[in-house]
């Protein structure tokens, strides 16, 4: 790996006798993780059923290493059921610092992909408002689409800039995570095409971004809440130098400390402008002490009265004669499960998360659980309900056995031998997607986009 010879040179300077074990690391293999779904699967659980070969990440619950080598858990079908979530395992300990309470209202401002969402959503157990954000229409399509996957229902995924948010939700969360848009020296050795694109001017336009984006945070965050700031990056430029300037612009915050074990290390305040002893208590973690790439935390507390914006509730736009054929669908094919909250957009219905707030005029991809489209006397329920539901809340389930799961991943029909309607398919218990059984076949309604091209 060739690294651009600024950064080493940058890098020999500041970190000076650990830096021979700082660049060596970019000789080693980098490690992957897995981090399993706690809306889905409990760890007890996962020791049993998993079939791969893995090894505790000690410094986040539910994480795992896996060896690439060995196992491919993105081609398993646990994947497509939402079992897990991939992850690079430094990553994992950002929102594990913000952790996020059932029934609170938690904004991720930067959220693609989704790992960090996710596992605040699992945090937060299907209560209380995540909305998940992210700038760039297209990363947050695969937001969404993983958001789905993993069966979430109270979140919204809006695209929109830092700025339009703030306007319309000041003083309104009670957790905010800054995962930032920075120079990605942290996963040089994951992505390659970051080495070529760094540069000094780079980190600085980095930094100034960060800057912007924190300040449209502050305003979001009301009073006695928390704020988690994050790099994958090491310069002090967009970590240290970033909070320094955040703290000093807003009195009103106080660093929190972040507890450190297995390798996490203190902050650096003499990479501060000021020397800021209080950024001692950020983390900084590096390939050369643990198992994972280069991540760096702060933990913010604000303590200002923050005036509130008046935001309303939206309210069900539903009639009760438009759900007549969703609860028709209901009555024949769900058990044990209700919705309300029904948001209808362009026959397209959602279930809305309890305490909803007003999107509009806001750019929204989703908003809370997307049930299915009203189409003419009939309702044709989304593959985002599917991942919703637990297999007991099925009236119908249709087990894949052995291969049977490749063939439906593809979009392949199956023959049953039955005439039950509409099914939950599921592997070993644990929702894929849709069925509707005919005459002993089972046509395919697993997404044409995600199907296995093989």
């Amino acid at each position: 790996m060739q690294l651009p010879s600024e950064f080493i040179r940058k890098f020999t300077d500041l970190l000076k006798e650990e830096s021979h074990d700082f660049f060596h690391t970019y000789e080693e293999t980098r490690m992957s993780g897995l981090r399993i779904n706690p809306l889905k699967i409990t760890e007890e659980k996962w020791s049993q059923l998993s079939p791969f070969t893995l090894n505790k990440i000690p410094f986040v619950p539910n994480g795992y290493y896996y060896d690439p080598e060995k196992d491919q858990p993105g081609k398993h079908p646990y994947h497509a059921a939402g079992l897990y979530y991939i992850q690079e395992p430094s990553a994992m300990f950002v929102a594990e610092q913000l952790a996020p309470n059932p029934g609170e209202r938690v904004l991720d401002l930067c959220a693609a992909p989704g790992g960090k969402t996710t596992q605040l959503a699992g945090m937060m157990k299907q209560s209380g408002i995540l909305v998940a954000n992210e700038i760039n229409s297209k990363r947050a399509k695969a937001l969404s689409e993983n958001i789905e996957r993993l069966g979430i229902s109270n979140a919204l995924v809006t695209n929109e800039t830092p700025d339009r948010l703030a306007d319309r939700f000041q003083g309104y969360f009670d957790k905010i995570l800054v995962d930032a848009p920075c120079s990605g020296e942290g996963m040089f050795r994951k992505d390659e095409e970051a080495i070529a694109f760094w540069s000094e001017a780079h980190v600085e336009a980095c930094a100034k971004q960060q800057k912007n984006i924190l300040d449209a945070a502050y305003s979001m965050l009301k009073e006695d809440g928390i704020l988690v700031y994050s790099t994958c990056t090491f310069s002090p430029e967009e970590n240290e130098q970033t909070i320094e300037y955040f703290l000093k612009e807003y009195p009103d915050l106080e660093l929190q400390p972040i507890e450190k074990t297995n390798g996490i290390q203190n902050g650096r305040p003499e990479w501060s402008t000021s020397k800021m002893n209080e950024l001692e208590q950020t983390a900084r973690l590096w390939p050369h002490h643990l198992k994972g790439e280069g991540h760096f935390v702060a933990k913010i507390h604000k303590t200002a009265v923050e005036e509130q914006a008046k935001i309303r509730e939206i309210s069900s736009n539903a009639s009760r004669a438009q759900l007549k054929d969703f609860y028709e669908f209901t009555n024949q094919t769900i058990k044990g499960k209700t919705f309300d909250h029904f948001y209808l957009f362009n026959q397209q219905l959602y279930a809305l998360p309890d305490n909803c707030p007003s999107f509009q005029g806001l750019k929204i991809l989703r908003a809370g659980l997307h049930l299915g489209e009203l189409k003419k006397n009939r309702f044709e329920p989304n593959h985002a309900l599917a991942l919703g539901l637990m297999a007991n809340e099925a009236k119908h389930c249709f087990p894949l056995k052995d291969d049977q799961w490749f063939h439906y991943l593809k979009g392949e029909t199956l023959t049953t031998g039955n005439d039950r309607g509409w099914m939950l398919v599921t592997i070993d218990d644990y929702p894929l997607g849709w069925g509707k059984e005919a005459k002993g076949v089972l046509k395919n309604f697993y997404p044409k986009g995600l199907r296995i091209q093989k």
